[in-house]
């Protein structure tokens, strides 16, 4: 095999022949040369591959061989031969009528999340029946457990809304965001205000913590009483009172039981009977 470095001279010499000819005038080339009808022609070779339209006898066989080309799984245009399956029958698909209806529970958490358990999205309508929401000076009156309801409530309707706000967008049905948005801007206002006054009931607490680690009536260890007062106000009430004669006392009993018609009173009701708070 011959060495590269070996013909390097050789390509060399070559090249500067072919560069020293190139300065060549067409006087000094013979008359053949520069006569198209005296120079030699040969056809033009070609390799067996493109040859193979000719049906040339060496050129190469590039038939596809893929048994399944041109066979489309989209279209399902089938197979060009038989296949070898069972004959097990293929399963038949139920009719509507035919699958049993499904029994939920009524009572299920997840209604909870529906303002109509027929359709999800209300109407623009019943969407706009709602009150403004609570004030800080109402919510200052209730009790905690009052407040702690009242947060939940509130939880659950912006879970409807945002439920309702949901099925709009996927039906793209265009009307009740408007006015969902309104109900929702209520609600919020109330859950801030919640938050509100327990904040303030937190501040007032740490500043009773505060108070009563001065308090010397006061116990925070937790053991015993926590509450020691020096002097009760029954005991100090009772001696700022003057004494009343005892004769002034009988004459006010009489006086008001005189005054007293049994008629007037109202009848009296069992506790079943009786309203409850």
């Amino acid at each position: 095999m011959t060495n590269p470095a070996s013909m390097r001279p050789a390509m060399g010499a070559l090249l500067q022949s072919c560069r020293a000819g190139a300065h060549i005038r067409p006087s000094s080339l013979p008359s053949s040369s520069l006569n198209p009808s005296l120079q030699h022609t040969a056809a033009i070779s070609t390799t067996s591959s493109l040859l193979k339209r000719h049906n040339y006898k060496g050129a190469r066989d590039n038939s596809d061989k893929n048994k399944t080309r041109g066979e489309s799984a989209i279209r399902q245009t089938g197979t060009r031969w038989k296949l070898s399956v069972s004959d097990d029958p293929l399963p038949q698909p139920v009719k509507p009528e035919h699958i049993p209806a499904q029994v939920t529970d009524p009572n299920h958490g997840l209604w909870d999340f529906f303002f109509d358990r027929k359709t999800v999205a209300q109407p623009p309508t019943e969407d706009a029946k709602h009150g403004r929401g609570w004030m800080v000076e109402e919510l200052r009156q209730k009790s905690w457990d009052d407040l702690h309801r009242l947060w939940w409530v509130c939880v659950k309707e912006r879970n409807r809304i945002a439920t309702a706000n949901w099925e709009r967008t996927k039906s793209q049905l265009g009307y009740g965001k408007a006015e969902a948005t309104a109900r929702d801007v209520e609600v919020r206002r109330t859950m801030r205000a919640i938050k509100h006054v327990l904040t303030e009931r937190f501040y007032t607490w740490e500043d009773a913590v505060k108070l009563a680690e001065t308090d010397p009536e006061v116990n925070l260890t937790g053991n015993g009483e926590a509450y020691t007062p020096t002097e009760y106000l029954e005991e100090q009430h009772l001696s700022e009172e003057e004494p009343v004669p005892e004769e002034e006392e009988g004459a006010k009993k009489e006086a008001g039981a005189a005054t007293l018609d049994p008629a007037a009173l109202p009848e009296s009701k069992t506790q079943g009977e009786a309203p409850r708070l």
